[in-house]
């Protein structure tokens, strides 16, 4: 301590709304503390308070302190408010309380920078107004970052909706995508919520580096380009893939699918999961249910009830189904699939099974974080995307990485049990099957280089941490944690 000061560097992140953004930001922080000498601050919104958030950040590291920001009011905001505006307003209005905080971190610790995640470009002024150097943490990929860049110009361009674009979508370094597979936010330009999208956009320009949670192997061209900047453009430091590491909640006698897991062939298993924001109509499930039967392979599902309603944004603060989602399946599928199928209420732990030698494909949601599990263990996909950038996402995958299987809908929009069961025996047994296993594992082992040190992913943080301990008076903190 100097001058009762910690003269360790001291890093703060935001975190908006949604264990999917909180669970890449900590792990970010784990590093920053584990390899570069850092303590850290985590900062998240009093809306979000949850039994699952605090004993997640309970179980963090000493060095991380989390620290939840005073709650605000949203009463002016319509009941229907989307998500994304939602969280946009809260962080606009926690401004005055972030810059607060800021301002009694600097009397405690070194702070070297403030880092926001993908909905919090807005309190950069809180960061500015405090003397510090603002970055964005974006937990998706390189494509939706960069369409979020290139946002505001494509949108003041831009006469009709995407969906009704003849063209697809072409972003710099990424596979076409089609104008009905654009993130989800985007899809009603009258909506509130998509010129928070585009506000955002530009927002992102006022950061000095932005730290994305991909790699090059996974996306080459993007990242080569993003990495050297357009004019008025932060430059780009993929830094992935940062995946969920530790247990961190109690989930003491749900484990039994693990042990039935130890019972089965290597590769032999589909593991099914739409995420802990997915849902699916009660017409859905009856298909997955006899698709998967039909199939004869073997599986693990972590049925959640059905939602035909379609509203997410209660999925961002209660993961837990209300009801027994095993009533929605069909009469007699439990017992007629007893001896190849295995079902788990609502919950499973996921990195465990996707590290499992038993398990040999996913049926994937296709949100980021999953797909960097996935991706980390090897483990190919068929895409089924619900929500937000997930459409995206499964363009990219089976366009552009090359290592998912595509679903297609019937005209009702429902994915029928007899495509479910032939895509699912392509990706277990079939050529399609193999080559997307091949491709995984060639992303498997270019994560794992990445990661190391002086890899691609591990040179890139090493870089903006040079950034934020230049002129902080930090120079002397070696990456190892200790001090000259």
């Amino acid at each position: 301590m100097e001058n009762g000061t910690d003269a360790r560097p001291h890093i703060v992140l935001l975190a908006t709304p949604g264990m999917g953004h909180l669970i890449p930001l900590a792990e970010l922080a784990k590093l920053l503390v584990s390899k570069h000498g850092f303590t850290a601050t985590i900062m998240t919104f009093a809306s979000t308070a949850s039994k699952t958030q605090q004993a997640f950040l309970s179980s963090l590291p000493s060095s991380i302190s989390p620290l939840s920001l005073p709650p605000v009011s949203l009463s002016d905001l319509p009941p229907n408010a989307a998500i994304e505006t939602r969280m946009s307003v809260e962080a606009i209005q926690l401004i005055p309380a972030i810059t607060s905080a800021l301002e009694h971190l600097k009397t405690r610790h070194t702070v070297v920078g403030f880092v926001a995640d993908l909905f919090g470009a807005d309190t950069f002024d809180a960061a500015r107004d405090a003397g510090l150097r603002s970055c964005l943490f974006f937990p998706s990929n390189l494509m939706t970052l960069s369409l979020m860049l290139q946002l505001p110009e494509i949108d003041a361009n831009l006469t009709c909706e995407f969906k009704e674009l003849a063209e697809p979508v072409q972003l710099p370094g990424c596979v076409p995508i089609p104008g009905t597979e654009i993130l989800l936010p985007l899809q009603d330009r009258s909506n509130e919520c998509y010129r928070w999208m585009v506000h955002h956009g530009q927002k992102y320009c006022e950061a000095e580096a932005i730290l994305v949670n991909s790699f090059d192997a996974i996306e080459p061209e993007a990242a080569k380009i993003l990495r050297r900047p357009e004019p008025g453009q932060p430059p780009v430091y993929p830094i992935g893939p940062l995946i969920q590491t530790g247990s961190t909640v109690d989930k003491a006698g749900r484990e039994e699918c693990l042990d039935w897991l130890d019972k089965q062939p290597a590769n032999s298993v589909l593991y099914v999961s739409f995420g802990s924001g997915g849902t699916l109509s009660k017409e859905q499930i009856d298909e997955v249910a006899y698709g998967l039967e039909l199939s004869g392979q073997r599986f693990l599902w972590v049925v959640r009830s059905p939602s035909d309603a379609g509203d997410f944004n209660s999925n961002y603060y209660n993961a837990e189904s209300k009801k027994d989602p095993f009533a929605f399946l069909p009469e007699g599928f439990r017992e007629r699939t007893k001896d190849i199928g295995m079902l788990v209420s609502s919950w499973a732990p996921q990195t465990k099974v996707l590290a499992h030698e038993a398990t040999g494909g996913y049926v994937c949601h296709c949100g980021w974080n999953s797909t960097l599990e996935t991706v980390v263990y090897g483990v190919p996909i068929i895409a089924w995307p619900l929500f937000a950038e997930q459409k995206q996402n499964a363009v990219m995958l089976s366009e552009g990485a090359g290592i998912a299987l595509r679903l297609e809908k019937r005209e009702d929009g429902v994915v029928g049990k007899e495509e479910i069961a032939r895509k699912v025996r392509a990706l277990m047994e079939g050529e399609d099957g193999k080559r997307v296993r091949c491709k995984v594992a060639e992303l498997k082992e270019a994560a794992a280089e990445g990661l190391k040190e002086g890899g691609a992913a591990s040179q890139a943080l090493a870089e903006v941490v040079a950034l934020w301990k230049k002129g902080s008076g930090c120079e002397r903190y070696l990456p190892n944690g200790n001090s000259h």
